[in-house]
């Protein structure tokens, strides 16, 4: 089976679903991941920070493109953990995606599922504070529409703790749950790999907050450690 990992930044296919992605290769799934956005540049600074500057210096852009560099090392490793090695990145500009056409988001989505062809696809939850997230489900759904030709069965969407369950207006209701008992460490020691987008407790990214996000979808579900998902399209031949 064909898994396609939809993300908007580096480390976002870790925080959303890095135990299940451990889990689909470790049964000998073909898993790709693409990373949508750079993850870095609306910081708009050398110091990793977030800033309103639109414009960067020369030296703070060569920068830029170093920790970029960094970033996408940090991406690869992260993925071999969870036995990963087809891992691609896109350029759409980080937390504006909303200044990108939707038709060029949507279009490169269709043109990687069809030389790809999944069986499943996963992405980010529509209820979601972060733009890029959200633009990104919009289009993978479009990218998805069922066809007599499509290859995709399934699709889910995933959250990203520390954005996700900020949106207070629409909140995230998984229907799916992922026993990852096994492979929460795994997943932990992936998001170590990101020694950039690594906080510190209490903060959701934390070692510790993934470890309670999981240990509470474990407790809905009946699970030591879980992911959730919402199943959002699935297509059956058979009963």
């Amino acid at each position: 089976m064909k898994i396609l990992v939809i993300a908007a930044h580096p480390d976002d296919e870790i925080l959303g679903m890095g135990g299940t992605i451990t889990k689909h290769t470790k049964s000998g799934n073909i898993v790709k991941i693409v990373i949508m956005a750079t993850g870095i540049f609306a910081r708009r600074s050398s110091n990793l920070k977030n800033s309103f500057k639109y414009s960067m210096t020369e030296k703070e852009a060569q920068i830029a493109q170093l920790q970029l560099k960094q970033l996408r090392n940090d991406a690869k490793k992260a993925a071999n953990i969870v036995g990963v090695s087809d891992i691609e990145f896109l350029d759409f500009p980080d937390n504006e995606m909303d200044t990108v056409s939707s038709l060029e988001v949507t279009k490169s989505i269709e043109k990687i599922i069809e030389k790809f062809n999944p069986d499943e696809v996963y992405t980010h939850s529509q209820n979601d504070v972060n733009i890029d997230h959200r633009i990104i489900h919009d289009a993978t759904l479009t990218a998805t529409r069922p066809t007599s030709k499509t290859s995709v069965k399934s699709v889910y969407s995933f959250e990203i703790p520390s954005s996700t369950e900020w949106s207070f207006k629409s909140m995230f209701t998984p229907n799916v749950f992922v026993d990852i008992s096994k492979e929460l460490s795994k997943k932990i020691k992936a998001m170590e790999s990101y020694k950039s987008e690594l906080r510190k407790y209490p903060h959701p990214r934390s070692k510790e907050g993934l470890e309670a996000i999981a240990k509470r979808w474990g407790t809905v579900s009946g699970f030591n450690a879980a992911e959730a998902f919402c199943l959002i399209r699935e297509l059956k031949k058979k009963i």
